[in-house]
């Protein structure tokens, strides 16, 4: 039973090493058809050459830039490339205030954005939302989905104090234009309007607003059960829709703490911004200053709604972090609904606290309560606040798909730069080094690997084949995951990585040594093969596993605290440590424990490199059964059931 036992475990480890084989292979051939995948590894900077970018700071009249904001957009820049993986990017500043990204390849059209408009993202009170009558005279229309909305759910609250629900949206008046008072409505608005999603939490369904009484410019919402007949209004001058934006700034301003004077102001010179602005036309929202400290007339991000909002009260710098993923339902189990988690830092949740407060305070004063999420000067959503959120956790959600979603948490993870930056040029570089060096360092690495064969047949005989074999399932493997990996997270194979592989064949060539010669030692002992090859793992596997750990351990810390090449050298050696030590484990001891069991290994050949004699194993007699007694080191005759009996006659006679 013991034998059969070990035999099955041994064939189940190599059927696992088999399927791992195959999923990587099947997980290439899929990324390569079906996806932007290829079947090699992509290689880095130094090797296949790229692209070279210079950003250029974009200054308001009278701004400056200075060294520490410059080291400081460097960094950020840094980190959102190195996101996607170990591209080994290069970054510098030139003149003091361009900086210039070498990135391997060709960059995507997601990158290059990523790049030349880096995120500003700030959090601003809504004064005035409206829907842009230049849009709608060109037929745009808004879908009140399209819009990631933000979720003011505090996730680290049992209770539900701190979480807030979703109710109906601040909307424009009829005619488009908005007027001093803005008129709710539950779900849409008389003039195709934006729908604002709330502060929602992920079991509570939306509830309509109650809508207030007063307005005289705007349209009631129609009734769910009965038509009400389409009234028209004369729309309203240019002068009166500024007349009316001017009211409601200065209005918002003052609620702020703003003197009358310096609100009345503000809110004259944002009023003429905000008539002056088209959000149909494309790249209105690049054209326009953004001043944290003042009030902001802008569009949304469908180019549609218009907004006048109020000045910067919380910027992306006070974001402790962002992830995404599938938002967690009460039950604790993930739901099918797509979300951004931000986490503030301690000033921000202090000022996120304050300004939820401020506007749930407002609730019946419409769009006061609402509060504005800024990117790149667009607005991406524009939530009612329905309680006061004191932990400093939200959860963006809306219609993001997994990508769009981890593409935003990316730009709010690393908070807003100090500075923007606009794409200056965009040049081809060759390659630093290029294919003529590859193939030296990949040549080395043949010969190296030349040199452990040669040393193992030498020294282990047909045991040595085992190691070959070994390095031929740990290449394949290495090679399919450095592919998948260039493809699913960026990684790029640099000449520092390939370095990394070379010295990984002594590292996965060391595992086999330390194995083979603890069986080794077992036989000298005067154990039979099979007992060996069992007590010689055991004591094998402690050591490489512990020397797998330093290796990985050392691969790590060069990860953490280098940079530049170092990285990829220290990613490349803690990948293959981590697969030399997958490969012993499916690999190597099955394939030894199953020749244990063969004649010419388990009788110990004299070319098996298992040869009890020639290890020099202790003379010591053993019972080898079926009735046979003698040395380790002796040759078993072959027996069978009749012999045995036939000598058991004899014995008794």
């Amino acid at each position: 039973m013991a034998k059969s036992s070990t035999k099955q475990s041994a064939r189940r480890s190599l059927l696992a090493l088999i399927v791992v084989i195959l999923g990587l292979g099947a997980l290439v051939g899929g990324l390569t058809k079906w996806g932007d995948g290829q079947a090699v590894p992509r290689l880095g900077l130094d090797l296949e050459g790229g692209t070279e970018l210079v950003l250029k700071p974009q200054l308001n009249d009278g701004q400056t830039v200075n060294e520490g904001q410059v080291n400081r957009a460097v960094d950020i820049i840094r980190q959102r490339i190195d996101a996607n993986g170990v591209s080994e990017s290069e970054i510098s500043t030139q003149g003091g205030q361009n900086i210039v990204v070498s990135i391997p390849g060709a960059p995507t059209a997601e990158q290059l954005d990523a790049l030349s408009k880096p995120s500003q993202l700030r959090f601003r009170a809504v004064f005035v939302e409206a829907v842009d009558p230049n849009a709608a005279q060109a037929g745009s229309t808004v879908n009140p989905g399209g819009t990631p909305t933000p979720s003011g759910t505090s996730t680290g609250t049992p209770s539900g104090t701190s979480t807030a629900t979703s109710t109906g949206s601040a909307t424009a008046p009829a005619t488009g234009t908005p007027s001093a008072t803005a008129t709710p409505s539950g779900s849409s608005t008389a003039a195709n309007g934006v729908v604002p999603q709330a502060f929602a939490a992920a079991t509570t369904a939306p509830t309509p607003a109650a809508t207030p009484t007063g307005s005289t410019s705007a349209t009631p919402a129609p009734s769910a059960t009965t038509p009400t007949p389409a009234q028209t209004a004369p729309a309203p001058t240019a002068a009166e829709t500024e007349a009316a934006v001017k009211a409601q700034a200065s209005t918002g301003l003052v609620g702020l703490g703003w003197t009358k004077e310096k609100a009345d102001a503000a809110a004259a010179t944002v009023a003429r911004q905000y008539a002056a602005l088209n959000c149909a036309t494309p790249g209105a929202v690049d054209r326009i200053k953004d001043d944290p400290a003042l009030p902001l007339a802008t569009c949304g991000e469908d180019r549609v709604t218009k907004y006048v909002l109020g000045p910067s009260e919380i910027d992306g710098s006070e974001i402790a972090d962002a992830s995404s993923g599938f938002q967690v339902g009460p039950n604790g189990q993930p739901t099918s609904i797509v979300e951004v988690a931000l986490s503030f830092k301690d000033a921000g949740k202090t000022k996120f606290a304050a300004v939820t407060k401020r506007l749930y305070a407002q609730q019946s004063q419409p769009p006061f309560d609402q509060f504005a999420i800024v990117l790149d000067k667009s607005v991406i959503s524009a939530p009612r606040s329905q309680a006061v959120i004191t932990d400093g956790r939200a959860s963006i959600t809306g219609s993001f798909t997994i990508d769009s979603a981890k593409q935003l948490a990316e730009q709010l993870k690393f908070g807003a730069l100090p500075i923007s930056f606009a794409l200056q040029t965009q040049d081809n570089i060759t390659p630093q080094l290029g294919e003529e060096q590859l193939r030296i360092g990949l040549l080395a690495g043949l010969i190296g690997l030349l040199l452990v064969v040669v040393y193992s047949l030498i020294q282990y005989r047909a045991l040595g084949m085992v190691t070959v074999l070994s390095l031929v399932v740990a290449s394949a493997i290495t090679y399919l995951a450095v592919t998948v990996l260039g493809t699913t997270h960026g990684f790029r194979l640099t000449m520092a990585g390939v370095t990394g592989l070379i010295v990984a064949i002594g590292v996965t060539a060391d595992s086999f040594i330390v194995y083979f010669e603890r069986i080794r030692d077992e036989v000298r002992d005067g154990r039979p093969l099979v007992a060996a090859v069992e007590t010689g793992w055991k004591r094998a596997r402690r050591t490489i596993i512990a020397a797998d750990a330093v290796n990985f351990i050392a691969a790590g810390v060069l990860y953490f605290l280098a940079s530049s090449n170092v990285r990829g050298f220290a990613f490349t050696l803690g990948l293959t440590t981590l697969i030399d030590l997958l490969v012993v484990v499916l690999f190597t001891h099955p394939m030894v424990q199953l020749l244990a069991r063969t004649e010419f290994f388990g009788n110990g050949h004299k070319w098996s490199g298992l040869d009890p004699q020639r290890l020099g194993a202790k003379e010591s007699v053993r019972y080898r059964g079926r009735g046979q007694f003698g040395a380790p080191g002796a040759q078993r005759p072959p027996a069978t059931v009749g012999s045995a009996r036939v000598a058991e006659g004899k014995a008794q006679a």
